[in-house]
């Protein structure tokens, strides 16, 4: 499984080489998932694997290499397991022989600079049992539990079950609405879909679904609707509809053909809204008429996926920039949650999709190196709508929304 195809939270679990962290993430299963040995360095590369954790719903534990590995493959294994923080939404950290130095204040250390809620697992604790000065020790220094396990005779399972619960963010498996707090019981809400080429056979895309159940969990009314029916359907849709989402590549088209004084965003700008990082869009989208010559874009596709001859980040917004801008421009796109071809203070301005295959936490780690570089970031839709023109009208349904929200408060 590829890193960042996956919504679900993220469960990492981290420690030295033969501390069972493959036997753990087999207990914790309840399968065979992971290769257990005594030979040490037997996981190279992390490894992910679905398994479902009452109280949470579905997870993905992800199995990395040693911390302690060495030589010149080691040092890569451990550099690929520290990078899987930017992907996880908490960290098991597995110790034995009541062993707790500096490679594991490291670690910690690591989790800390990654904002990574942690738990502390003993495991093996059939062989050498958990010392309670230890234990008590870590409590106190990091607030964090200490359980005593082992892995291959899981007496207290449902304790560990319930640490992992208790420390995992809420925010990580319990999303909040997309459009509830837009919304009031039984409003009407137009999505325009177009079926182009990006469109998959026989389905729509997945924000389009998520915008649909979103809309009816909230006893509202959904009505989806191509782009060339739009003008027909407003002449006769009543009640008015209190808000229309459209698909950004067809922004233009939906800002003439709805009425100004109702609501009007797309999916991408909503995503972006309800997992990105929203606030630094804002910020970094009228950077896009501030590109000079030369300067070079970034386009991040959070995910992997049939490149049509008229592809969105590859295609159309390198040609709407250049267009807009009128400069010449060079471009960058990344798939996936890969490396990035070149440092990140090379690029004048990074567009990230709506990444709805991912977590928030995924988004938050992709961008903060261009964040804390002062590198502009900005949004699919959000960066569409402001070389269309439409950028206030665009984002209003959600800036009016906090804009009051801060009035009341």
């Amino acid at each position: 499984m590829a890193k960042g195809r996956e919504s679900k939270p993220h469960i990492g679990i981290f420690g030295r080489r033969n501390n069972g962290k493959s036997s753990l993430i087999n207990a914790l299963s309840g399968q065979d998932i992971a290769i257990v040995s005594d030979v040490p360095g037997t996981t190279t590369d992390p490894v992910r694997k679905s398994m479902e954790i009452p109280g949470i719903g579905p997870a993905i534990l992800v199995d990395t290499a040693g911390i302690d590995d060495t030589g010149e493959l080691g040092t890569k294994r451990v550099g690929r397991s520290l990078a899987a923080l930017k992907t996880v939404d908490l960290a098991v950290l597995v110790i034995t022989d009541n062993m707790f130095d500096e490679t594991e204040r490291k670690l910690v250390e690591n989790f800390r600079k990654q904002d990574v809620s942690f738990v502390v697992f003993h495991n093996k604790s059939d062989v050498a049992p958990l010392n309670k000065k230890l234990q008590q020790s870590l409590e106190e220094e990091y607030n964090v539990r200490v359980i005593p396990f082992c892995a291959l005779n899981p007496d207290n399972l449902e304790e560990a079950v319930a640490s992992l619960r208790q420390a995992m963010p809420e925010t990580a498996y319990r999303a909040r609405s997309l459009l509830g707090d837009l919304l009031r019981y039984g409003d009407l809400v137009v999505l325009i879909t177009p079926i182009d080429n990006e469109a998959p056979e026989g389905r729509l895309i997945l924000p389009q679904v998520q915008a649909i159940r979103d809309i009816i969990d909230n006893d509202c009314i959904a009505v989806v609707v191509k782009e060339k029916e739009v003008d027909a359907l407003m002449k006769t849709l009543q009640p008015k509809p209190s808000l229309v989402v459209t698909d950004s590549q067809v922004f233009l088209r939906a800002d003439a053909s709805v009425p100004k004084d109702i609501p009007l965003t797309s999916f991408s700008i909503m995503l972006a809204r309800h997992k990105g990082d929203f606030e630094n869009y804002l910020r970094g989208t009228p950077k896009i008429g501030e590109l000079k010559d030369g300067d070079r874009v970034l386009i991040l596709e959070s995910c992997t996926h049939h490149v049509a001859c008229d592809d969105i980040g590859r295609v159309k917004i390198p040609r709407w920039m250049s267009n807009y801008t009128g400069k010449k421009l060079a471009y960058d796109v990344v798939a996936g949650l890969g490396e990035l071809p070149r440092p990140v203070t090379d690029y004048a301005l990074v567009v990230q999709c709506g990444a709805c295959m991912i977590t928030r936490k995924q988004i938050k780690s992709r961008l903060a190196p261009a964040v804390e570089a002062g590198v502009p970031v900005t949004n699919y839709g959000m960066a569409i709508a402001w070389m269309h023109g439409i950028y206030h009208r665009a984002v209003a349904p959600f800036t009016k929304l906090e804009q009051t929200k801060e009035d009341y408060l």
